[in-house]
């Protein structure tokens, strides 16, 4: 029976957010599992649409016995902090020491981590686990559709699977891809052709949703190509908030050299073709509102991506703008979440269901210039932060939000959580009693993620940019460290070093 290596470490770093990822970060989990180490990994898993899960089922289904090493999660935030990621890769990699003779690694990554010390975090994790493994140990690993793929990445790994929908729905399944990989691997003793290739343009998170175009029709078209030459792809369009000189867009090849090379030379001109194709439209908010108000209806509300203050691309959940322009528009039956302010929260549980009081809410990160928004609210509902997603992305995320409260101003209503995640489930509102498609508006805290699970009851999706760190347009960063020449955004400008000061924040 083969043995098999089982670990990883997820973390999508955006270098302009407020905030870093310490190991109380990682111990919380973000929504996701809290960090594990040896057999508890296996339980901390289950039931979860979750790469290392997915590849779990898969070896196991293969009669591989599995040696759990580390395994860990974060919200998306400013860099990592060296102690945790110390903490957790010294541990992943002290246990595959005393693992003894293993036949392979698998490994759970997102492909944008960086750390203090280390741009590529996970080029580092990979070229720990090479280093102790040695050439010949088949090392596999799955990797997040935002990940920016680094040449470390490509030479310490044989194979990398990602990500093929956005939102997630696929996680446990990509997961399960890199496992079969990695038996491909196993069974032939072979290693494939690698094929590399990078893309000169950065994407804003809204327009990478794989429910509309482009991205829908590349990522169809990549597994068109893969079925006709037989070749293992991955398309990864990048996370577009980490500055370094690989961060972008890159496409991925295995294979016989001969397929592999002649999958990336069908596939890249694709993307190259569809560049104007990612440009979209984004509203300031008095314009998303006045629409909304429009549009909105109950059972077809009109909902909104608030997507500059998403938890899932480094932001803190706690810009209160598109809050604020709800109430100065009187929005009818309008419902925003996840406001992420723990103090308001607690504040809204001491005073108890019923109460109407002052409060000042959000605005905790210290962005410059934003002050909470101050008024007079009445505490509708409370929660105590622990349900089960139900949605396709997140189904079976057992969440752990801190104490929650429902709040009204008029007739907008906001949800306030302890604990930061992303509004991408339906089963976060109705934990306090609201039923999202029986409103006229309802706005996320959300890129794209919202989509799997709102989208289907939604009149119309609109993406508002509102104040927050998570710049829905690339261009808008002040960068400093980039490749000279790569374009700040579909048929944007080229970013040069001498610019790097000119930007906007």
């Amino acid at each position: 029976m083969t043995v098999i290596a089982v670990g990883g470490m997820q973390h999508e770093t955006n270098t302009f957010a407020p905030s870093q990822a310490d190991y109380r970060a990682f111990e919380q989990g973000g929504g996701w599992p809290p960090v594990q180490f040896g057999e508890s990994l296996f339980a901390a898993v289950e039931g979860a649409n979750i790469p290392v899960r997915g590849a779990i089922d898969a070896l196991r289904a293969a009669n591989h016995r599995l040696v759990p090493l580390a395994w860990a999660a974060a919200s998306p935030s400013a860099q990592v902090t060296d102690d945790a990621f110390e903490r957790i890769v010294g541990e992943l990699i002290a246990r595959l020491r005393a693992a003894g003779p293993i036949d392979g690694v698998y490994l759970d990554l997102h492909g944008a981590m960086v750390t203090d010390s280390h741009d590529d975090g996970e080029g580092e994790i990979l070229r720990r686990v090479r280093e102790v493994v040695g050439p010949r140990i088949p090392v596999v690993a799955s990797l997040d559709l935002h990940a920016n793929v680094t040449q470390a990445m490509v030479a310490h790994a044989d194979a990398l699977s990602i990500y093929r929908t956005y939102p997630h729905i696929d996680m446990a399944p990509t997961g399960a891809r890199a496992a079969s990989l990695l038996c491909g691997l196993l069974s032939t003793g072979d290693r494939p052709e690698k094929g590399f290739h990078r893309f000169d343009f950065l994407t804003g998170l809204p327009s990478q949703s794989t429910f509309i175009e482009p991205a829908k029709s590349l990522f169809a078209l990549l597994e068109r190509i893969e079925r006709d030459t037989g070749a293992a792809m991955s398309f990864a369009p990048g996370f577009p908030m980490a500055d370094f000189p690989e961060c972008g867009m890159s496409a991925l090849a295995y294979g016989t050299p001969s397929a592999a090379q002649r999958a990336l030379a069908q596939f890249a001109p694709a993307v190259e073709d569809a560049e104007p194709q990612f440009r979209m439209e984004l509203l300031d908010p008095a314009a998303a509102v006045r629409r909304a108000i429009e549009i909105g209806a109950p059972g077809r509300p009109a909902v909104l991506a608030d997507t500059q203050d998403n938890p899932g691309a480094g932001g803190n959940g706690d810009t209160t703008g598109l809050l604020a322009e709800l109430i100065a528009q009187r929005a009818p039956d309008a419902v925003l979440g996840l406001l992420i302010d723990a103090a308001s929260a607690r504040r809204a549980h001491d005073a108890g269901i019923g109460a109407t009081l002052e409060f000042s809410l959000g605005e905790t990160s210290g962005i410059p210039g934003r002050v909470p928004l101050a008024g007079r609210f009445t505490v509708e509902r409370l929660g105590d932060g622990k349900f089960e997603c139900t949605g396709p992305m997140f189904k079976g995320f057992r969440m752990t939000l801190g104490p929650m409260a429902l709040l009204r101003s008029g007739g907008v209503r906001v949800l306030l959580a302890s604990r930061k995640v992303q509004a991408a489930d339906q089963e976060m509102f109705r934990h306090l009693g609201v039923e999202p498609a029986a409103q006229r508006i309802v706005a996320l805290k959300s890129s794209v993620h919202f989509r799997a699970d709102f989208e289907p009851i939604a009149g119309a999706v609109l993406v508002v940019r509102s104040p927050g760190p998570a710049l829905a347009d690339p261009a808008d960063f002040r960068w400093s460290r980039l490749r000279p020449g790569i374009r700040l955004g579909p048929l944007g400008p080229a970013f040069a070093p001498a610019e790097a000061d000119t930007g906007s924040a």
